[in-house]
């Protein structure tokens, strides 16, 4: 594995090598970590790796990796860059042969996801995006549950996720506000909350019961004059005539962590998760008690049976999501046989541009409906 991004102090390149590290599928061998060559080399010397493949630019590395033998360059590399950077590097890579596993949101534009997934259908490549919350094996239960028919005709679906850490950036001073990438539309995109964290509610929703969103009215805020982006917005949700549901999200949710939450309500039974106790699946009904499933039991089903990795009773966490990710994209890669749902693929990020973007138009015109 190869790595564009991620070097010193990027969490989610710390949690891109730790999960490939948990699923003993991958090794990092080189990359471009940082886009000043000097601090990309002081990663290098500091994980280890070879100075050689530590490359001053994406176009250098492809071109030394190429001129390798196949059992020796790069099978896979990892983009965790900001926002703006994920497609060209995606692109690049996809058209050079080589598998791909990109941050999310996984494109700027709907018209740049939609070319990726040309290019991963044209060079027959594997495309992994990293909505990690997928990996957990509550949330590959709650999939599987609802497959089955347990829910009975759903209902309602209530998905959300709130967090509280920019207040005390956009609370702060002026220069904080503008050295935060995830606040400025060139880095980040057309939004914030939703492009950042609404779109793992949308993802979980469309992964956990199967449906896809039709319709979206959004109401947006960037919550202080002086921010350019969405912080904080409410999105109700069309699936069809009867079934609607809402995705609410905030970044300014004041002593909020990592609230993401997800309740399927059915005329049998309802299903609820919540990621702050990934562990626990309950399972709620108007003539039984509530039921709770937990990881390692045999009376969970087989894609979320075989998604743990330690014994029961023994607390996994957001590495382990993303291991179990990374594992699913070493299954393709190899050409074995995969379950789907193991990983999130390319139209799961051309389904969560169209998302970002209808919300972000639909706020923009007035809060009215707006087709995916």
């Amino acid at each position: 594995m190869g790595m564009i991004g991620g070097g010193i102090g990027a969490f989610i390149g710390d949690a891109h090598r730790r999960a490939s590290r948990i699923c003993n599928d991958f090794e990092l061998v080189g990359g471009v970590f940082d886009a000043d060559y000097g601090k990309s080399k002081e990663f290098a010397q500091k994980e280890g790796i070879s100075a050689d493949r530590c490359y001053e630019s994406v176009d250098a590395m492809i071109a030394a990796e190429l001129k390798m033998p196949a059992g020796r360059r790069m099978d896979v590399v990892a983009v965790v860059t900001p926002n703006a950077l994920h497609y060209p590097f995606a692109k690049s890579l996809l058209e050079n042969g080589f598998h791909v596993v990109c941050e999310k949101p996984m494109t700027m534009t709907v018209e740049e996801a939609l070319d990726l997934e040309r290019l991963v259908e044209k060079h027959r490549r594997t495309f992994a995006l990293t909505h990690t919350y997928t990996g957990y094996p509550m949330v590959r239960q709650m999939r599987d549950l609802i497959a089955k028919g347990v829910l009975g005709t759903i209902q309602r679906i209530d998905a959300q996720y709130y967090q509280g850490w920019i207040n005390s950036i956009i609370h702060g001073t002026e220069s904080r506000i503008t050295g935060v990438w995830r606040l400025d539309p060139k880095h980040a995109g057309v939004s914030s909350c939703m492009g950042d964290i609404g779109v793992h509610a949308f993802n979980l929703i469309e992964y956990t019961t199967g449906l896809e969103i039709k319709e979206v009215l959004s109401d947006l805020s960037p919550v202080k004059d002086d921010i350019k982006l969405d912080l904080d917005g409410t999105v109700l949700l069309r699936f069809g005539k009867n079934l609607k549901g809402v995705i609410r999200s905030s970044q300014v949710c004041g002593g909020e962590e990592n609230c993401l939450t997800i309740a399927v309500y059915g005329s049998k039974a309802s299903l609820k998760w919540g990621q702050e106790n990934p562990n626990y699946l309950y399972m709620l009904s108007d003539t039984e008690p509530a039921k709770i499933f937990k990881p390692a039991h045999g009376y969970n089903e087989k894609l979320a049976e075989s998604s743990h990795t330690m014994p029961s009773g023994h607390p996994e966490g957001i590495y382990e999501a993303l291991a179990n990710i990374y594992k699913g994209t070493a299954k393709s890669i190899r050409g074995e046989e995969f379950t789907p749902g193991e990983f999130p693929t390319v139209h799961d990020g051309v389904r969560g541009m169209k998302f970002i973007h209808s919300v972000v138009e639909s706020n923009s015109r007035g809060n009215v409906w707006v087709k995916l």
